[in-house]
């Protein structure tokens, strides 16, 4: 038998293979990166930098321009140098060119927040600094009662066409399943100008410490049981939308790479996989992919990819309702 072809296609760039790093602190050091390439990673995305730090940029360096200018008449014409001053978003910058530098895969870059702000600016900042392509990850958690569903709907297609009309790199758009009708939005979205779609973001949750009474974090990392979610949806749109589908949230196994791939998604994104197993997971989540391949004659990720979608499933309605009254009917449990 042939060799089995892993290449794949997402946001216009040409991957070795389906497995990509997505945005967590284990993507922000170069040293990880590089143990994570050379275990077969095909692509990486970088942690976000956060509107809040862009915000945070601009107070510093009016704070750094403000300094002294009413001490003496001679300080009226003096401006600090600004590499003094460690402001946040410059880090971001030279940590992505040293990691373009450093790789061989595609770097991604990566802005969080939901207004353009700083936004636009830094999204070129990034694209100059030699990203090849962005990822936007809109975290907007609406809880104003009178804010509409339109509302928020305008503002997400506001801030991608703002960053779309800034960048020509390719721009993917990390998602929340939380729109009344997904497929009208993912179009939207695309029509915007968004080259791709990551289903979905992982909101993480506030949780309540009883002790003292108060409200904190607290990370629980995915499981595979996550994966459904991304699975029904990307099996949903791949016959709607023509733009790249990336998977995240519950890529642990070969299996649900496979089964990821299956539905039309380009690429799988994982990071707790990778914090739970380490980078060598990588190599036996390709292996795993190729055994299955071979055993099922599948010459190529091309060839399977989107095969069991929604419209090229023999039973379309099991992504929707009815796949939900079936499981209940069926379903007894161990106390029967």
């Amino acid at each position: 038998m042939s060799a089995i072809e892993l290449g794949t296609r997402y946001l216009g760039l040409e991957l070795k293979n389906p497995l990509v790093v997505s945005a967590s602190p284990l993507s922000g050091r170069i040293d990880t990166l590089k143990r994570m390439e050379d275990a077969g990673a095909a692509a990486a995305v970088l942690p976000s930098l956060f509107e809040e730090q862009i915000e945070h940029d601009e107070l510093e360096i009016e704070a750094v321009y403000e300094y002294g200018a009413e001490s003496f008449p001679e300080a009226l014409t003096y401006h600090p140098e600004m590499e003094d001053y460690n402001t946040g978003p410059g880090n971001y910058l030279r940590r992505l060119e040293e990691t373009k530098t450093a790789l061989s895969i595609p770097v991604i870059g990566s802005l969080n927040g939901t207004s353009k702000g700083g936004w636009i600016r830094y999204a070129q900042l990034i694209q100059e600094a030699g990203a090849d392509a962005l990822e936007l990850n809109i975290y907007l958690v609406v809880t104003d009662p009178h804010t509409t569903s339109a509302q928020v709907e305008a503002r997400y297609l506001d801030l991608v066409g703002a960053v779309r009309d800034a960048v020509s790199i390719p721009l993917a758009i990390k998602l929340s399943p939380f729109f009344s009708s997904l497929p009208h939005m993912a179009r939207r979205l695309v029509g915007a100008g968004a080259d791709g779609l990551v289903l979905f973001n992982r909101f993480l949750q506030p949780d309540i410490d009883l002790e003292p009474r108060k409200v904190v974090p607290n990370l629980v990392l995915s499981s595979s049981h996550e994966l459904r979610l991304p699975l029904r949806w990307i099996a949903i749109l791949r016959p709607q939308v023509g733009a790249s589908l990336a998977a995240t949230s519950g890529v642990h196994t070969a299996e649900d790479v496979l089964k990821l791939l299956l539905v039309g998604a380009d690429v799988t994104m994982m990071a707790s996989a990778l914090y739970q197993h380490g980078s060598e997971h990588i190599r036996t989540l390709l292996a795993g992919i190729r055994t299955w391949m071979e055993e099922n004659e599948y010459h190529s990720v091309k060839q399977l990819k989107g095969s069991l979608s929604q419209s090229n499933s023999p039973d379309p309605e099991a992504f929707e309702r009815s796949n939900y009254i079936k499981q209940l009917v069926s379903f007894t449990g161990p106390w029967v």
